[in-house]
């Protein structure tokens, strides 16, 4: 392994051009063009027919009854919710984007964080009975988990969770298009599964997000809800949102599927390598994906425990950005730290532990095999030099 200085110590950046945190794998533009001129040329630029082939391929791909494209994850959560309408709290981890809570505050439900499990990093199932019935707490109505960082959160698990509680269960999946568990797809769980196409995605549309249900009646409400609750007469039968998705954002997504097989095993091969040359780091672990399950590997995220490899989480990253790798925090501050999500008297070590020691690296298709080695390579690099990083910077 290589034994030069890291740069922080004045060695030379392992890439002066920089490695990106992730490049998009947009599809070809004359792909896209060809796919949006039927219905640019019909005047049809929004919820048209585009729309629908995307809802149909996804649905076939994550083998559920129905699909619903709409404008955002965020934006399916809400109207999930919306229609939900949860008699209770809604129980959800902190370590989770913003968004899951976001959506439950903008429905005016309570929301009930919950601890992670610090390996997996998923909802802790355990921690979230004893918090739901914790006497003198309003019930519970509704069980939000996220598939974190694309790996499957024991969908099963909490589905019987939910059936113990008698309350619903919904999956924030924004991570999770591509991901299995137990060799079924991630998208038929609980009564609805949300899925972003943002350009960080493994499937991307630009802007963009899929709710998957086997529920009818779920699916043709949200059909009405991002069109404002609107069947048609201007009459709307409840509060809804201008959530469609544009056919050409449809277009990027339908051609982005083209080539999600390919990506996929490359983003799998990526992973197996990254987990292959880490494990010889001291004090580097990376996060356990279940036995049978297959993560989507949205992110490629590790977790540093500063005694054992030598610096501190927040000592790697400054280093590793002094090389011209760019990273990412994820979820640090975690949602109940947050100014917007804030709640007195909420205590959760784990999770606030958790959220201090990880760190998301790059990964994505286009990032070489070699770039890769040289990655862990910096980091390896870095924890040996620890004392002299530290003190440096």
């Amino acid at each position: 392994m290589n034994d030069s200085k890291p740069a922080l110590l004045g060695g030379q950046p392992a890439f002066p051009g920089g490695i990106p945190f992730v490049r998009p794998p947009a599809p070809p533009r004359d792909a896209v063009f060809a796919r949006l001129a039927p219905s640019y040329d019909a005047g049809i630029l929004t919820n048209g027919p585009l729309v629908r082939q995307l809802e149909e391929a996804v649905a076939e791909l994550v083998d559920v009854d129905h699909v619903v494209a709409v404008s955002s994850c965020t934006t399916g959560l809400m109207l999930v919710l919306r229609l939900l309408e949860p008699d209770g709290d809604v129980l959800l981890p902190s370590f989770t984007f913003s968004a899951s809570a976001h959506a439950v505050a903008w429905n005016a439900r309570g929301i009930r964080f919950v601890e992670c499990d610090p390996s997996t990093f998923q909802l802790d199932l355990a921690d979230a009975k004893e918090r739901a019935l914790q006497a003198g707490n309003r019930p519970i109505g509704a069980i939000m988990a996220t598939h974190v960082f694309g790996a499957p959160c024991d969908p099963r698990a909490v589905e019987a969770l939910g059936a113990d509680l008698g309350v619903p269960v919904l999956f924030d999946a924004a991570h999770g298009l591509g991901a299995r568990t137990a060799e079924r797809p991630i998208g038929g769980h609980g009564i609805a599964e949300v899925f972003s196409l943002t350009p960080t995605k493994p499937v991307v549309a630009g802007e963009g997000g899929l709710v998957t249900t086997n529920d009818a009646a779920l699916a043709e409400g949200l059909r009405l809800g991002r069109d404002y609750g609107n069947p048609g007469d201007y009459n709307t039968k409840f509060v809804g949102l201008n959530g469609r998705m544009s056919e050409m954002h449809a277009a990027v997504a339908l051609c982005s599927l083209d080539s999600y097989a390919e990506n996929k095993a490359l983003r799998l091969g990526r992973a197996a390598r990254y987990r292959e040359a880490l494990a010889i780091v001291p004090g580097v672990r990376c996060q356990v994906v279940s036995d049978g399950d297959t993560s989507s590997y949205k992110d490629f995220t590790i977790a540093i425990d500063a005694e054992e490899f030598g610096a501190s989480r927040n000592l790697l990253v400054h280093a590793l950005r002094a090389e011209g790798v760019d990273t990412r925090n994820y979820f640090d501050p975690p949602v109940h730290r947050q100014d917007s999500h804030a709640i007195s008297g909420v205590e959760l070590p784990v999770t606030d532990s958790l959220s201090a020691k990880v760190v998301s690296l790059p990964i994505y298709p286009a990032l070489s095999e070699s770039d890769l080695d040289v990655i862990v390579e910096c980091i390896a690099r870095i924890g040996r030099n620890g004392a002299a990083c530290t003190h440096a910077a």
